[in-house]
């Protein structure tokens, strides 16, 4: 069932909770939502077959959350939205899990509401989070709402503009998203983060680049490469269940 937390500007949350025990808090990635990205490749069965409750929320401007179409509603208003939603479950402290995009809110969470964080899986997001560039994502933001998506060549832009139109989505909400800024931390703060960290990228994710170069980077990181996997379809592998789980038992 479908809960909401509403924000201290006025945006719902949306998000569920399934299973029970220790819990799991999922962050999904840019243009997909907790059932696309978790629920879908079976990541609440594994999760919850391991004793976990799971607690998958839809990040403003996807899914069933409220979706903006202004810049200024997003950025690092999203991480502290992964905060309102644990508060509102009545979770102080859990273990997060997030994809990509939700790797990226993942890294902000434990700067910005360190004591949330008990450790941390960041899936889909490599060493190509220390040369992020706005250039990127503007160019992403762009491929979104151009009004002739034959015309896209590039093909990052291309595949951003095939995924985000599907239906349902909210392509002016995932555009202001996609333009906002959000803060990318350096490798001298992360430094200072002490939990244990699991770092998973495909091995041909283009996007991401190794896993290596960000976990590293932790005094407590730990890599993952899942081989022959890009970055769409690293998402639901075994290898990445399996590292996963190994993880939590640790």
């Amino acid at each position: 069932m479908t809960k909401f937390a509403q924000g201290n500007d006025g945006v719902r949350i949306a998000y569920e909770i399934v299973g029970q025990g220790e819990p799991i808090v999922l962050v999904h990635g840019f243009a997909s939502d907790r059932v696309q990205n978790w629920r879908a490749p079976g990541w609440y069965q594994t999760l919850t077959a391991a004793g976990r409750r799971v607690i998958a929320l839809d990040c403003r401007g996807h899914g069933e959350s409220d979706k903006p179409h202004t810049s200024d509603a997003y950025g690092d208003r999203m991480v502290d939205d992964v905060a309102l939603v644990m508060a509102d479950a009545g979770v102080s402290s859990a273990d997060i899990m997030g994809y990509s995009m939700g790797g990226m809110l993942t890294m902000g969470l434990m700067m910005r509401h360190p004591e949330r964080v008990r450790r941390a899986i960041i899936a889909g997001v490599g060493v190509t989070y220390f040369r992020e560039a706005g250039i990127r994502r503007h160019a992403i933001a762009d491929a979104l709402t151009a009004s002739d998506p034959s015309t896209l060549t590039d093909p990052v832009q291309k595949q951003f503009r095939l995924f985000a139109g599907q239906a349902g989505k909210d392509l002016a909400a995932l555009a202001a998203c996609m333009r906002a800024e959000r803060t990318v931390y350096p490798r001298e703060q992360i430094a200072g983060w002490k939990v244990n960290v699991l770092v998973v990228c495909g091995e041909k994710d283009i996007l991401t680049g190794s896993p290596d170069g960000l976990a590293n980077a932790f005094p407590n990181g730990r890599a993952v490469t899942v081989l022959g996997r890009d970055h769409m379809t690293a998402v639901g592998d075994k290898v990445y269940k399996q590292a996963v789980l190994d993880f939590l038992a640790a």
